[in-house]
Protein backbone atom coordinates (compact mmCIF):
# COMPACT_ATOMS: atom_id res chain seq x y z
CA UNK A 1 0.00 0.00 0.00
CA UNK A 2 1.20 3.34 -0.95
CA UNK A 3 1.92 6.58 1.12
CA UNK A 4 -1.08 9.36 0.13
CA UNK A 5 0.18 12.30 -1.70
CA UNK A 6 0.59 15.35 1.11
CA UNK A 7 -0.49 18.84 0.49
CA UNK A 8 1.82 20.83 -0.45
CA UNK A 9 -0.11 23.56 1.85
CA UNK A 10 2.74 25.30 3.45
CA UNK A 11 0.52 27.45 5.64
CA UNK A 12 0.31 30.81 3.94
CA UNK A 13 -2.89 30.78 2.84
CA UNK A 14 -4.01 33.84 0.64
CA UNK A 15 -5.77 33.48 -3.09
CA UNK A 16 -4.32 36.41 -5.00
CA UNK A 17 -6.47 37.90 -8.49
CA UNK A 18 -5.65 35.01 -10.39
CA UNK A 19 -7.50 32.27 -7.48
CA UNK A 20 -4.13 30.85 -6.87
CA UNK A 21 -2.58 30.30 -3.32
CA UNK A 22 0.27 32.47 -3.24
CA UNK A 23 2.19 29.55 -0.79
CA UNK A 24 1.19 26.39 -2.35
CA UNK A 25 0.14 27.42 -6.00
CA UNK A 26 -3.04 25.54 -5.56
CA UNK A 27 -6.12 27.46 -7.62
CA UNK A 28 -9.18 27.68 -4.69
CA UNK A 29 -10.85 24.66 -6.24
CA UNK A 30 -8.15 22.36 -6.00
CA UNK A 31 -7.83 23.26 -2.11
CA UNK A 32 -11.48 23.15 -1.21
CA UNK A 33 -11.02 19.92 -3.45
CA UNK A 34 -8.05 17.92 -1.99
CA UNK A 35 -9.22 15.75 0.62
CA UNK A 36 -11.58 14.22 -2.06
CA UNK A 37 -9.61 13.81 -4.90
CA UNK A 38 -7.37 10.30 -5.45
CA UNK A 39 -4.11 10.31 -5.37
CA UNK A 40 -3.34 10.07 -9.40
CA UNK A 41 -5.80 13.38 -9.35
CA UNK A 42 -3.56 14.70 -6.24
CA UNK A 43 -0.38 14.21 -8.51
CA UNK A 44 -2.04 15.88 -11.47
CA UNK A 45 -2.33 18.67 -9.30
CA UNK A 46 1.44 18.79 -8.42
CA UNK A 47 2.38 18.31 -11.51
CA UNK A 48 -0.01 21.56 -12.19
CA UNK A 49 1.60 23.64 -9.05
CA UNK A 50 4.98 22.65 -9.92
CA UNK A 51 4.64 24.26 -13.51
CA UNK A 52 2.88 27.13 -12.16
CA UNK A 53 6.00 27.84 -9.64
CA UNK A 54 8.27 27.72 -12.46
CA UNK A 55 6.28 30.44 -14.16
CA UNK A 56 6.34 32.56 -11.03
CA UNK A 57 9.78 32.26 -10.87
CA UNK A 58 10.13 30.82 -7.79
CA UNK A 59 11.20 27.54 -7.94
CA UNK A 60 14.28 26.01 -6.93
CA UNK A 61 14.98 22.50 -8.53
CA UNK A 62 16.16 19.80 -6.06
CA UNK A 63 20.10 18.87 -6.18
CA UNK A 64 20.95 15.14 -6.46
CA UNK A 65 23.71 13.94 -4.41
Amino acid sequence: MSTPVRSPCVNICALDDNDLCVGCYRSGEEITRWGRYSDNERRVVLQKVAERERNAMNYTPVQAD
